[in-house]
Protein backbone atom coordinates (compact mmCIF):
# COMPACT_ATOMS: atom_id res chain seq x y z
CA UNK A 1 0.00 0.00 0.00
CA UNK A 2 1.53 3.42 -0.85
CA UNK A 3 2.46 5.72 1.96
CA UNK A 4 -0.88 8.06 1.33
CA UNK A 5 -2.34 9.77 4.80
CA UNK A 6 -5.23 8.10 7.28
CA UNK A 7 -7.79 11.14 6.51
CA UNK A 8 -7.95 10.56 2.63
CA UNK A 9 -8.68 6.40 3.66
CA UNK A 10 -11.10 7.43 6.05
CA UNK A 11 -12.75 10.27 3.73
CA UNK A 12 -12.68 8.35 0.58
CA UNK A 13 -14.44 5.56 2.16
CA UNK A 14 -16.95 7.43 3.54
CA UNK A 15 -17.65 9.81 0.01
CA UNK A 16 -17.96 5.90 -2.14
CA UNK A 17 -20.47 4.81 -0.05
CA UNK A 18 -22.37 8.08 -0.80
CA UNK A 19 -21.69 7.89 -4.05
CA UNK A 20 -22.51 3.87 -4.17
CA UNK A 21 -25.80 4.55 -2.32
CA UNK A 22 -27.13 7.83 -4.79
CA UNK A 23 -26.18 4.88 -7.44
CA UNK A 24 -28.72 2.72 -6.23
CA UNK A 25 -30.92 5.25 -5.59
CA UNK A 26 -30.75 6.80 -9.48
CA UNK A 27 -30.51 2.82 -10.72
CA UNK A 28 -34.41 2.28 -8.71
CA UNK A 29 -35.23 5.37 -9.99
CA UNK A 30 -34.63 5.16 -14.04
CA UNK A 31 -38.01 3.50 -15.32
CA UNK A 32 -40.12 6.45 -13.68
CA UNK A 33 -37.69 9.15 -13.72
CA UNK A 34 -34.55 10.33 -14.52
CA UNK A 35 -31.58 7.83 -14.03
CA UNK A 36 -31.51 4.31 -14.53
CA UNK A 37 -28.81 1.52 -15.41
CA UNK A 38 -26.28 4.24 -17.44
CA UNK A 39 -26.30 6.83 -14.97
CA UNK A 40 -26.39 4.26 -11.45
CA UNK A 41 -23.47 2.71 -13.26
CA UNK A 42 -21.27 5.51 -14.13
CA UNK A 43 -21.82 6.66 -10.37
CA UNK A 44 -20.91 2.66 -9.03
CA UNK A 45 -17.92 3.49 -11.32
CA UNK A 46 -16.84 6.48 -10.24
CA UNK A 47 -17.11 5.24 -6.61
CA UNK A 48 -15.15 2.59 -7.65
CA UNK A 49 -12.66 4.57 -9.48
CA UNK A 50 -12.24 6.81 -6.42
CA UNK A 51 -11.47 3.59 -4.39
CA UNK A 52 -8.64 3.34 -6.92
CA UNK A 53 -6.75 6.67 -6.37
CA UNK A 54 -7.32 6.52 -2.41
CA UNK A 55 -5.51 2.99 -2.19
CA UNK A 56 -3.36 1.29 -4.45
CA UNK A 57 -4.47 -1.23 -7.39
CA UNK A 58 -3.26 -4.52 -5.25
CA UNK A 59 -5.14 -4.00 -2.52
CA UNK A 60 -8.62 -2.92 -4.25
CA UNK A 61 -8.28 -5.40 -6.79
CA UNK A 62 -7.86 -8.02 -3.89
CA UNK A 63 -10.94 -6.47 -2.45
CA UNK A 64 -13.32 -6.70 -5.36
CA UNK A 65 -12.04 -9.44 -7.54
CA UNK A 66 -14.15 -8.93 -10.30
CA UNK A 67 -13.13 -9.83 -13.84
CA UNK A 68 -14.75 -6.90 -15.92
CA UNK A 69 -14.96 -8.64 -19.11
CA UNK A 70 -17.37 -10.84 -17.86
CA UNK A 71 -19.38 -8.03 -16.05
CA UNK A 72 -19.90 -6.39 -19.59
CA UNK A 73 -20.76 -10.21 -20.89
CA UNK A 74 -23.12 -11.01 -18.27
CA UNK A 75 -24.63 -7.75 -18.32
CA UNK A 76 -25.09 -7.35 -22.12
CA UNK A 77 -26.51 -10.78 -22.07
CA UNK A 78 -29.43 -9.83 -19.36
CA UNK A 79 -30.26 -6.94 -21.31
CA UNK A 80 -30.63 -8.51 -24.99
CA UNK A 81 -32.25 -11.58 -23.41
CA UNK A 82 -34.78 -9.10 -21.55
CA UNK A 83 -35.35 -7.69 -25.13
CA UNK A 84 -36.51 -11.12 -26.40
CA UNK A 85 -38.56 -12.42 -23.88
CA UNK A 86 -41.24 -10.19 -25.10
CA UNK A 87 -40.84 -11.74 -28.51
CA UNK A 88 -41.80 -14.98 -27.51
CA UNK A 89 -45.36 -13.92 -27.33
CA UNK A 90 -45.48 -11.88 -30.36
CA UNK A 91 -44.38 -8.43 -29.09
CA UNK A 92 -41.91 -6.52 -30.29
CA UNK A 93 -38.26 -6.00 -28.84
CA UNK A 94 -38.14 -4.08 -25.75
CA UNK A 95 -42.10 -4.28 -24.72
CA UNK A 96 -42.30 -3.27 -21.32
CA UNK A 97 -44.44 -5.40 -19.05
CA UNK A 98 -45.04 -4.00 -15.88
CA UNK A 99 -47.57 -5.44 -12.98
CA UNK A 100 -48.43 -4.59 -9.36
CA UNK A 101 -48.16 -7.28 -7.00
CA UNK A 102 -49.20 -7.05 -2.92
CA UNK A 103 -45.71 -8.22 -0.74
CA UNK A 104 -46.69 -9.31 2.94
CA UNK A 105 -43.89 -6.92 4.58
CA UNK A 106 -43.45 -4.09 1.48
CA UNK A 107 -47.35 -4.27 0.52
CA UNK A 108 -47.97 -2.92 -3.28
CA UNK A 109 -45.42 -2.71 -5.57
CA UNK A 110 -44.91 -2.59 -8.90
CA UNK A 111 -42.54 -5.09 -11.31
CA UNK A 112 -41.43 -3.91 -14.56
CA UNK A 113 -39.04 -5.73 -17.33
CA UNK A 114 -37.26 -2.37 -17.22
CA UNK A 115 -35.57 -2.80 -14.32
CA UNK A 116 -33.53 -6.45 -15.24
CA UNK A 117 -32.82 -4.72 -18.70
CA UNK A 118 -31.31 -1.58 -16.52
CA UNK A 119 -29.40 -4.26 -14.78
CA UNK A 120 -27.90 -5.34 -17.38
CA UNK A 121 -27.09 -1.68 -18.85
CA UNK A 122 -25.58 -0.81 -15.53
CA UNK A 123 -23.48 -4.04 -15.57
CA UNK A 124 -22.26 -3.02 -19.07
CA UNK A 125 -21.81 0.28 -18.09
CA UNK A 126 -19.74 -0.46 -14.91
CA UNK A 127 -17.68 -3.26 -16.34
CA UNK A 128 -16.81 -1.34 -19.03
CA UNK A 129 -16.04 1.69 -17.48
CA UNK A 130 -13.60 0.11 -15.33
CA UNK A 131 -12.14 -2.12 -17.63
CA UNK A 132 -10.83 1.24 -19.87
CA UNK A 133 -9.60 2.83 -16.76
CA UNK A 134 -7.64 0.36 -14.96
CA UNK A 135 -6.08 -1.22 -18.51
CA UNK A 136 -4.81 2.54 -18.67
CA UNK A 137 -3.64 2.82 -15.23
CA UNK A 138 -1.74 -0.64 -15.56
CA UNK A 139 0.03 0.34 -18.61
CA UNK A 140 3.59 0.64 -17.30
CA UNK A 141 4.73 1.88 -20.82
Amino acid sequence: MRNTPVQLHVITRIVAFIILAFSVFLFFAGHNNPGGGFIGGLMTASALILLYLSFDLKTIKRVIPFNYSKVIASGLLLAIVTGIIGMFFGFPYLKQFFDYFQVPILGEIELTTALPFDLGIYLVVVGFTLLVILTIAEDDS
